[in-house]
This record gives structure tokens, C-alpha cells and sequence, in this order.
């Protein structure tokens, strides 16, 4: 459930979007995610008047107080589904446009990606798991996440490891994937293989399952493929990742890295991570790697990576350890 201020963030957007012009609105859809493109298309449907104070807090471009509601846009409907238009293409809009203004159904993946996921585990979990597999990476992978946790244990393993094993959606796989979910994806032999799935993608599904979760899932691949699971871990969490860990989580990783291994890990670091680190140290420890770090010569690549890596080890011992807790889902409550 949206938070109040998220709320209020939807429908102030939505007043302005109705305010812009087609074309305009049109603009802004084409930067936003298909969620985002949703959730503010159902709520412009539905908003055909807007008291004066809002609209002069959202435009602030009107002067005078307006004591009554003001209409914006006389049919909203035929607005939303020609800004959609505009936006996406006369084919993509088209799914939108009957969800959204016409208030039809829509079927194949681009319907799953409105639905729950309890509602999509209970549609598919009788599938194959290649066609679960198939299915979930055409998902963001928060929404995957949660269709992942509706499984049985056995079928959430063999799911993921599926997802890490998959290269691709050859044309026929994705005409058999279009069958299943109502031939809404057009497959043909001239189509080329769509790249989906690989160790990253299974990787960023697992970033969002809780610990306990994900222990068991890559235990299961390791048990099929040590390699494999060893490259989805490496891919789960990234050295870039380590700028949500919170101040005291950084102090407490900090104490643990050799000052050796923190300048050369830093040296391919971007400025934000050098930032965050600077600002969890005393101001002369600060001072003093700042000095190393620029009068630390050229660093082979493959020399930062190594370092990065090793304290990205580190983190996930203490992470595991209950001293700091990385980003990503997690499966405890905090009190």
C-alpha cells in the first residue's frame, strides 16, 4: 500500500500531467517505468476535476484563487489513451489503453506485470519450470522476487537455477511462452533470441529474497553447479553496493579492510563511495588516504577488482555474522 505522501506525490503528478498538453504529458511517459506509466494512467482516468488549491500548489502559476473545482480535461479517457499513444506506439499503448481507460483485462506477460504476485504464483506454479523460469525474467525483479516466494522450496530452487542457466528465449521457446500466456508476444523464426536470464539476472531476483531464502536457493545450485553459484554471488552484491550500508555499518566494515587494501579498492571507486568512506573515518585517517590515494600511481584493473572483491567478502562475513546488514530483501523484522 502506497504511503500518504506517495499519495499525494500520485495525484499531484497526475493534476499536472492533465495540465501539460498531450504532447507534453507524452514527454514525461516516455521516461517513466511501465508501473509508474500505470499507476499514474488509472489515476488521471479517474481525475477530472481538482480543487483550486491543488491545482495552484501543483501549477503555481495561477494567481488568483479559484473558489470552485476547475475541469481540465473534458473526456480524460480519449486524453490518457492518446498521450499513451504518443508515448509508446499504437501497439504498446494499446495493452495499457484497455487496462487502464477501457477497464478490459489484458493477457500474456505484459498483464502479469499488473498483477500481484500471489495472483501470478497461483497462475503459473503448475507450469514447467522452464516456463516459470521464462516467464519471471520478463518481470522487475522485486515482482519476480515475490512470485518466487509463493513456491514450495524444491520448485523456487529449481526456478532460479533455471533463471542463471538461461541464455536466452529462442523464437520457438517464446511462441510455446506465448501459447501459455495467451499469445501476447509475437514470436517468429525471424526473431532473434531475446538475451534473458544468465547468473546476473538470478542474482538481482535473489537480492530481494530474504537471507534465509536465498541460503537455501543458492545451496541448492551449488549442489548442481559450484561455479554457477559461485558467479551469482559474486554478482549479488557489488562493491557500489556497499554505499547503502548505513555509517555504522560502514565504521564497523572499515575497521576490518588494511589500509593498502581500501586505497586500491578506492582507486576505481566512484566519488560517492570514496565520499561515503571519507566520512566514516576520523578527519586525520581521512586526510591520510586521501594523501595515499593521490599519490597512489596507476592501478591495473584487475588489481582494484581483486580488492574490491576481497572486501566485499569481509562485508559478507559480518553481514552473515549479524554485524552489519547489507541492502536487499531481508526475511527479519526490526523492532
Amino acid at each position: 500500500m502506497a504511503s500518504a505522501s506517495e499519495d499525494e506525490g500520485l495525484h499531484a503528478g497526475a493534476i499536472l500531467l492533465l495540465a501539460l498538453g498531450e504532447d507534453c504529458a507524452a514527454e514525461v511517459f516516455k521516461h517513466l517505468s511501465p508501473k509508474e506509466v500505470q499507476r499514474l494512467g488509472e489515476r488521471m482516468a479517474r481525475l477530472t476535476t481538482v480543487a483550486a488549491s491543488q491545482f495552484e500548489e501543483v501549477l503555481a502559476r495561477f494567481e488568483n484563487t479559484v473558489d470552485t473545482h476547475r475541469s481540465l480535461v473534458s473526456d480524460t479517457g480519449a486524453y490518457v489513451s492518446n498521450v499513451l499513444k504518443l508515448a509508446l506506439g499504437d501497439d504498446k499503448a494499446g495493452l495499457l489503453i484497455d487496462r487502464i481507460v477501457q477497464g478490459r483485462d489484458v493477457s500474456g506477460i505484459e498483464s502479469l506485470k499488473w498483477m500481484d504476485s500471489g495472483a501470478i504464483g497461483e497462475l503459473i506454479r503448475n507450469e514447467h519450470p522452464q516456463i516459470i523460469a521464462s516467464i519471471l525474467v520478463h518481470l522487475d525483479r522485486d515482482h519476480a522476487s515475490g512470485v518466487l516466494q509463493e513456491f514450495d522450496e524444491r520448485l523456487r530452487n529449481d526456478v532460479v537455477l533455471r533463471i542463471a542457466t538461461l541464455d536466452g528465449i529462442q523464437p520457438n521457446a517464446l511462441k510455446e511462452l506465448n501459447d501459455v500466456l495467451s499469445k501476447v508476444l509475437a514470436g517468429g523464426d525471424r526473431v532473434r533470441k531475446a538475451p534473458l536470464g544468465g547468473a546476473k539476472t538470478a542474482a538481482e531476483i535473489l537480492n530481494f529474497l530474504g537471507s534465509s531464502v536465498e541460503s537455501s536457493v543458492l545451496g541448492a545450485i551449488r549442489n548442481e553447479d559450484a561455479d554457477l553459484a559461485q558467479r551469482i554471488e559474486e554478482q549479488m552484491f557489488t562493491f557500489v553496493d556497499l554505499l547503502k550500508l548505513d555509517n555504522k555499518g560502514m565504521q564497523r566494515l572499515l575497521r576490518e579492510v588494511q589500509g593498502d587494501q581500501l586505497v586500491t579498492a578506492l582507486k576505481g571507486a566512484e566519488p560517492e563511495m570514496r565520499e561515503k568512506v571519507f566520512s566514516n573515518m576520523s578527519s586525520r585517517a581521512a586526510e591520510t588516504l586521501r594523501e595515499d590515494l593521490e599519490s597512489r600511481g596507476p592501478v591495473r584493473l584487475s588489481d582494484v577488482e581483486t580488492q574490491q572483491k576481497e572486501i566485499l567478502k569481509i562485508a559478507k562475513r559480518l553481514s552473515d555474522e549479524g554485524e552489519i546488514m547489507l541492502g536487499g530483501g531481508s526475511d527479519e523484522s526490526f523492532v
